[in-house]
């Protein structure tokens, strides 16, 4: 197998996190942020908006880069049947990580690689289990003082110093968690011709 070009893979993300993921391959790729309501639908479950978001992200670039293999991805956190998102700002961070103390999270990860050209698309839901220490609200504040995660769904970096909240993470891919399912990536652009060794 050939490796594609290497303008032809697009990251369809502004995630400084996808990006050094994505960069371990050692395969050039571009980068392009996606304009998309990232606005869960009623009654959809957290599997289905990960879903939906990536793959939403892949054809929103699709037009401008009509050649590419597009990477999307998208994560969810799932409390109590309740999707957690991204805090945006120091207060609700306390409050997620407050909700999150002692408990055992669920984070859906989903990618899809699109082939623009050809419209094929690749599609996969990974799911993450994260269990929380029972930390004190010293230890929030300290932590979020320090990392100021406000752009994480779940408000804590694993690949940070999050990880000093976290009890246990039980999944298949480590890579997951941080927002890019690599292994299945790997598999997906094998799939496309894309060989990486």
């Amino acid at each position: 197998m050939q490796k594609q070009a290497p303008s032809r893979l697009l990251l369809a993300s502004s995630s400084v996190y996808r990006k050094e993921l994505l960069s371990r391959l050692s395969i050039a790729f571009d980068t392009a942020s996606p304009d998309i309501d990232e606005t869960p639908l009623e009654n959809e479950s957290a599997a289905q908006t990960s879903l939906r978001l990536a793959q939403a992200k892949a054809r929103a670039l699709a037009e401008r880069y009509p050649t590419h293999l597009i990477i999307g991805s998208d994560q969810v956190a799932l409390l109590d049947g309740i999707q957690l998102g991204k805090p945006g700002e120091h207060g609700r961070a306390v409050a997620q990580l407050r909700q999150m103390r002692g408990r055992t999270i669920e984070f859906h990860t989903a990618l899809c690689l699109l082939n623009a050209a050809t419209g094929h698309a690749q599609t996969t839901v990974d799911i993450t289990r994260v269990t929380m220490r029972n930390y004190s609200d010293a230890e929030i504040e300290a932590y979020l003082l320090r990392e100021k995660p406000y752009d994480c769904a779940g408000s804590a970096k694993t690949e940070g110093l999050g990880i000093a909240l976290i009890a246990a993470i039980e999944n298949r891919d480590p890579t997951a968690i941080i927002g890019l399912p690599m292994i299945e990536l790997v598999t997906m652009l094998n799939n496309e011709g894309v060989a990486l060794l």
